[in-house]
């Protein structure tokens, strides 16, 4: 899991990356939760898709937003930690010329950077969305979604009510061709306390009918 520093925005980032084994393996980007509670790249959930990510040979970086761990820089509410985002992302590009495929997850605070993210960067190929936080960040900004992605939300979670995740769900539903998945956890809350393993159960099986996809596209880009 070899460390990477990076030089950001704002100084230093400090990042763990696994580089896949094939050359033109999708790539994924994880972005952990709220920097000012506490939140990095070494978050539970933010770990756990960073590995499950490597163990489908992608590509995936986690990275800790500036004024976390050792990146530098301070907490800017959402603007600086999207310019990480997408300085981070160049450089997970640059060393994956050939990938066709590009995967973003975020966790709460994270899932926010990543919408915003995604909006910015058509080459996007799908997301994986948990907790969004509807109740505390605007998500106006949310256009039809130029990719098809699943959103995660704990049914126990009493911070984001539902109604206000499903208005994000009807505002990226728009575009045609684009299909948006959203799956409860029973009894988790915003951060899934004691449901990890059921979150990531549903992590898993959503990548299961993804990633049969790009199995297949990747195999036919090989034979071109």
């Amino acid at each position: 899991m070899p460390e990477v520093i990076l030089n950001g925005p704002e100084g230093r980032i400090e990042c763990r990356y696994s580089q896949g084994p094939e050359t033109g393996c999708p790539v994924a980007l994880i972005l952990h939760p709220e920097p000012y509670q506490g939140g990095s790249m070494n978050n539970k959930v933010a770990y756990s898709l960073y590995q499950e990510f490597k163990s489908r040979n992608f590509s995936v970086l986690r990275f800790n937003f500036r004024g976390v761990g050792r990146s530098q820089g301070s907490f800017d509410g959402g603007e600086g930690e999207l310019s990480d985002a997408a300085a981070v992302l160049d450089w997970l590009q640059s060393q994956n010329l050939y990938s066709k495929f590009t995967f973003i997850a975020g966790f709460s605070f994270g899932s926010w950077i990543g919408m915003q993210l995604m909006m910015r960067r058509p080459e996007i190929s799908g997301f994986i969305s948990i907790s969004p936080p509807a109740d505390k960040f605007d998500f106006s900004f949310l256009a039809p979604c130029p990719a098809s992605g699943l959103i995660i939300h704990g049914k126990n979670n009493k911070r984001v009510p539902f109604e206000n995740v499903q208005k994000i769900v009807d505002r990226l539903s728009t575009q045609k061709d684009v299909k948006i998945d959203l799956e409860f956890v029973n009894d988790a809350n915003h951060i899934f306390k004691n449901h990890y393993d059921d979150l990531m159960q549903v992590v898993k099986k959503y990548l299961d009918e993804r990633y049969d996809n790009f199995n297949d596209q990747f195999e036919e880009n090989n034979l071109i």
